[in-house]
């Protein structure tokens, strides 16, 4: 049974966006006779994917997903507001730090619109009116924060490994730890201003 028609609608947005985007990369990949499976590894490698991927599936269990360990863990207030802080964190991020360094055409455009722009906005719009409010604690962002640290540790990793950095402020090779780690401390401090302002409003 749907619970609410709008979010079966943004749920299916959030998969097609994703969908668009693993299909050019596999395409890209493909056409080069790269590994495809790299290609997956690749695109799963952006904090963009992986939290449109979280969006995508707390919105699915919200609009039609069975009941379960699963859906009451994903539609927690806890779980739903830490998505939230990270798809506003991408939607932040994306237009201050990167939206100016290309102009995406075609596919590529629709992709990064709903990737980076409706996505965020949907699933704003999602905790705002579905999410119970007056559970989160201050201890809450402290959780929260494990998410970005653990994929900023990936990222530098792997970029290590195979010298190519995801985003342009933690490329090591170009700018070195020192900015790096510089850049991400401010992104870190952009996430948590994000988490007070999620936190404030579910005590509002």
């Amino acid at each position: 049974m749907l619970r609410r028609p709008w979010l079966t609608l943004a749920a299916m947005l959030g998969w097609l966006g994703l969908t668009v985007q693993i299909d050019l990369v596999l395409v890209a990949r493909w056409q080069e006779q790269a590994s495809l499976m790299g290609g997956l590894i690749t695109v799963f490698s952006y904090f963009t994917v992986l939290s449109n991927t979280l969006v995508a599936t707390v919105l699915s269990y919200a609009a039609f997903g069975r009941e379960g360990t699963a859906k009451r863990w994903f539609l927690s207030p806890s779980v739903s507001s830490a998505v939230c802080a990270s798809i506003v964190l991408v939607a932040l991020a994306y237009s201050v730090l990167l939206r100016h360094l290309w102009q995406p055409q075609g596919w590529q455009w629709l992709a990064d619109e709903l990737l980076h722009d409706v996505m965020p906005l949907l699933y704003v719009l999602y905790w705002w009116f579905e999410v119970p409010k007056g559970a989160l604690r201050l201890w809450h962002l402290g959780l929260w924060t494990a998410y970005p640290a653990a994929y900023f540790a990936y990222a530098l990793w792997r970029g290590s490994e195979i010298g190519v950095y995801p985003y342009p402020f933690i490329d090591v090779a170009n700018l070195g730890y020192d900015q790096v780690m510089l850049n991400a401390l401010g992104v870190l401090a952009g996430f948590w201003a994000i988490g007070l302002v999620l936190l404030w409003l579910d005590r509002w």
